[in-house]
């Protein structure tokens, strides 16, 4: 609450509505304009793990705080979703959810009718592992075809997995489900497999991928000839993408796109086309990056956070050469996940970036001008809730889906 009143002052009514899902809960939030003059606080009180980190540029941690001036309304029109991780649109406005226990729902407009797809390979359920990211085919009304990312069980462990299959008639299976990349080395570990989609405008996947968390993998994030903790760039068939900034370097993977990266939850596109990644740190150093081809971006050598332990991760530096600053890091973690861009009927969220958060239990607002961010807002904190997943919905509105299952609509009142 603490959060919610530095960001806001709002007056919320709260209705219930009967729904065949138990119950669908309104709150409408009443904004106060923004004083006229001086800046308000950023949101971030606590202290920083990490006080002797200084940022490489003004502007790169805790900036100005924003405040959304228009009224909008937050519904929850679902909350008994098992697990789930990733969602996104169908064509015609519903929706379609994954849930970590290895199938997917269909969800009408209003989150009330629910229909179960089966048929996916098998997947590895422990810790942060499961049926996890989904993408559609951009010729999906034509095709059928959907994308998903999960970990898949294997002889020695387990890894990142993309899988493709096409959609049945009566939206009940996915038919020939085929793995068309997997993300080797595999490892016996339960923990940071990445895991975002995201197609290009030509049709080719951006896949990020996790460096599985344990010290023994991390130097693998460094490693050009490992696909952990990466972001990649491949064609629907799984092969490396044209273009791609290593095809002809016998160095280096030929689908890697990005590298140096932790534990990237969060891909999403701008409007102009530009790719961004939100990648969580260890205790502090969580990170927004503006994603460039063949650039490194720093992990494990390079961070603003701290090992769990408190102690410095190798030698405690926060800028190398030959590295990639985060456009913008967060100190104390704030443990995000999914991320999208907003173009819906709220004006003064126009392209401004929104995370889902985990740990820090809210949507955070980031307003970006000229590739950096000037200001943050802190959303939904009264919620409570582990924002897995948010989407810039057909519809014009934001969602979200937790980890405790509920489907979230913030819409312009």
């Amino acid at each position: 609450m603490k959060s919610t009143i530095l960001t806001i002052t709002s007056a919320a009514v709260l209705s219930i509505l009967a729904s065949c899902n138990g119950t669908t809960k309104t709150t409408t939030v009443n904004n106060t304009p923004a004083p006229q003059s001086g800046q308000l606080p950023n949101p971030e009180m606590n202290k920083k793990h990490s006080p002797d980190y200084q940022p490489a540029f003004e502007g790169q941690t805790r900036i100005e705080g924003a405040r959304t001036k228009t009224a909008y309304q937050v519904d929850v029109i679902n909350e008994k979703l098992e697990k789930p991780w990733g969602i996104i649109n169908l064509p015609d406005g519903r929706f379609l959810i994954t849930a970590k226990a290895g199938y997917m729902s269909i969800l009408s407009a209003d989150g009330k009718d629910v229909k179960k797809i089966e048929g996916f390979p098998e997947v590895d359920t422990k810790a942060q592992g499961g049926l996890l990211d989904v993408a559609l085919d951009p010729d999906f009304s034509n095709n059928r075809m959907i994308y998903w990312t999960f970990s898949e069980p294997v002889e020695g462990g387990n890894h990142t997995a993309v899988g493709k299959g096409k959609l049945s008639q009566d939206e009940k299976r996915v038919e020939n489900p085929q793995v068309i990349f997997r993300a080797t080395p595999t490892y016996d570990g339960d923990k940071h497999f990445g895991s975002r989609l995201v197609f290009d405008k030509d049709g080719n996947l951006f896949v990020s991928t996790g460096e599985r968390s344990d010290l023994a993998t991390r130097p693998l994030a460094q490693n050009t000839m490992a696909y952990l903790g990466k972001v990649l760039k491949i064609t629907k068939e799984g092969k490396a993408a044209a273009g791609n900034p290593f095809l002809d370097n016998v160095k280096y993977k030929p689908e890697i796109y990005s590298y140096g990266h932790r534990n990237p939850q969060g891909l999403a596109m701008d409007e102009k086309g530009q790719l961004w990644e939100a990648e969580m740190g260890p205790m502090g150093g969580d990170e927004v990056n503006l994603i460039k081809p063949g650039k490194n971006y720093g992990w494990g050598d390079v961070t603003y956070g701290l090992e769990y332990s408190g102690k410095k991760v190798g030698a405690g530096i926060q800028q190398k050469a030959g590295t990639e600053q985060p456009v913008y890091y967060w100190d104390p973690s704030i443990s995000m996940s999914g991320i999208t861009f907003y173009t819906g009927n709220m004006e003064e969220w126009k392209n401004n970036l929104f995370l889902g958060c985990l740990s820090g239990e809210k949507i955070i607002r980031l307003v970006i001008k000229d590739n950096k961010v000037v200001g943050e807002e802190w959303l939904l904190t009264d919620q409570k809730e582990r924002f897995r997943d948010v989407l810039d919905g057909s519809d014009g509105n934001l969602y979200g889906i937790t980890d405790s299952g509920k489907l979230y609509r913030i819409s312009k009142k």
